[in-house]
C-alpha cells in the first residue's frame, strides 16, 4: 500500500517529551524510537505497554472468562433496548478517547446483537465546507435520537476539545468557548428527556504505540490509520493536557463522564457496559447478571485526575 510523503515522515517521528507521572521527562527522553514501519518494536515499549499510563493491573483477563462475563451483559443489552422501544426513551452513549483506545471496539460489543434499527452508530467525518459554516453543535443535534432509539457517538462534538484543539482546527477562544457552551447544549438534550452517558477511554502512551504499530501492520486493520493518527504519539503530552481540561470543565451534572481504563480491551468492554446497564432503570434488570463495577478501570473524571489523568 503506497504511502504519502506525509505519513512516512510522520512515522519516522519519536514520542513527545514531557513531565510522565513518575516526573521521568528523562526516561521517555531515552526511550527507543517509535518506528510504525519497523517489523518489531523495542522490547522497552512492548513490555512497558499494559501497566503504560498508571494502568493498575498486572496480567490481561483471560478470554474465557471474558466471554463467560459477556453474555450474559449482552443479554441485559437486549432487555435495556426492548424497554427504550416500548418507553420511547431516547438513549445517546458518547465515546471518546485517543486512537487506538478500544472505542469501536467496544461499541461493537455492545451493538453485537442489537438491532440496528434502534441501536444506531454514529461516527462523522470531518466537517463539509457547508457544515464548517454552521452552528458548531448543528450537525451533532441532527443525529439525535427519536423516540426508541439509542445513538452510540464513535467520537462526538468534543472532537473539538480534542483533535481539533491539539491539531489546530480550532483556536483557543473557539475551544474555550465550547468548554463553556457544551455543557449548557447537553443540558437542552437532558432537559428535554435524553438520557445521556459519556464515557472516556484512556490507554497509555506505550499501549497506544503498539496498537497503532498493530495498525499498519494488518492489511485488514490499515484502513484506520489516517494522518492525524501518525500526529498521535508525538502529541501525546499535548492530548493529555487537552482531555484533562475536557475532563474537568465539561462534565456538568446532567451529563457527566465515566473514565475508563482501556489498556486491557476485555476489563474496558465488561466495565463500559456496565457502566451503561447500572445507569439506566430499565424493567426486568438482574443486578446479578450485570455483576460489580471494577473500580480499579472504571472511576469518576475527579478519580481519574486525582490520580494523574493521561500525564
Amino acid at each position: 500500500m503506497a504511502k504519502s510523503a506525509g505519513e512516512k515522515t510522520a512515522t519516522k517521528k519519536k514520542a513527545a517529551g514531557g513531565k510522565s507521572r513518575s516526573g521521568s521527562a528523562r526516561a521517555r527522553a531515552k526511550q527507543p524510537a517509535f518506528d510504525i514501519e519497523a517489523v518489531e518494536l523495542p522490547a522497552a515499549i512492548t513490555d512497558a505497554a499494559f501497566r503504560s499510563g498508571g494502568f493498575p493491573l498486572d496480567e490481561r483477563m483471560k478470554r474465557k472468562r471474558y466471554e463467560r462475563e459477556l453474555e450474559p451483559l449482552q443479554i441485559e443489552l437486549q432487555k435495556l433496548l426492548a424497554w427504550v422501544r416500548e418507553a420511547r426513551e431516547r438513549i445517546v452513549i458518547v465515546f471518546e478517547g485517543r486512537d487506538g483506545a478500544g472505542k469501536g471496539g467496544a461499541i461493537k460489543r455492545f451493538t453485537q446483537h442489537l438491532n440496528p434499527r434502534q441501536a444506531r452508530i454514529v461516527a462523522l467525518s470531518k466537517p463539509s465546507e457547508t457544515e464548517a459554516g454552521q452552528w458548531y453543535f448543528q450537525r451533532y443535534a441532527a443525529q439525535m435520537p427519536a423516540a426508541g432509539e439509542i445513538v452510540f457517538f464513535d467520537r462526538s462534538w468534543y472532537n473539538r476539545a480534542g483533535v481539533e484543539r491539539v491539531m489546530g482546527f480550532a483556536t483557543p477562544q473557539q475551544t474555550e468557548a465550547f468548554l463553556r457552551e457544551a455543557p449548557v447544549f447537553e443540558g437542552m438534550l437532558v432537559r428535554d428527556g435524553v438520557r445521556m452517558i459519556k464515557l472516556f477511554l484512556t490507554i497509555g502512551r506505550e499501549m497506544q504505540m503498539t496498537r497503532l504499530h498493530a495498525r499498519w501492520h494488518d492489511p485488514l486493520k490499515r484502513w484506520k490509520l489516517s494522518p492525524i493518527d501518525f500526529e498521535a504519539i508525538p502529541r501525546f503530552d499535548d492530548y493529555s493536557r487537552a482531555f484533562a481540561a475536557m475532563l474537568a470543565q465539561g462534565a456538568p451534572a446532567p451529563a457527566p463522564w465515566s473514565v475508563v481504563r482501556a489498556n486491557d480491551k476485555l476489563r474496558a468492554r465488561l466495565n463500559a457496559i456496565r457502566l451503561v446497564l447500572r445507569a439506566l432503570p430499565y424493567t426486568d434488570k438482574d443486578e446479578a447478571a450485570i455483576g460489580e463495577i471494577d473500580g480499579r478501570i472504571a472511576m469518576s473524571p475527579e478519580a481519574y485526575l486525582a490520580q494523574g489523568g493521561e500525564d
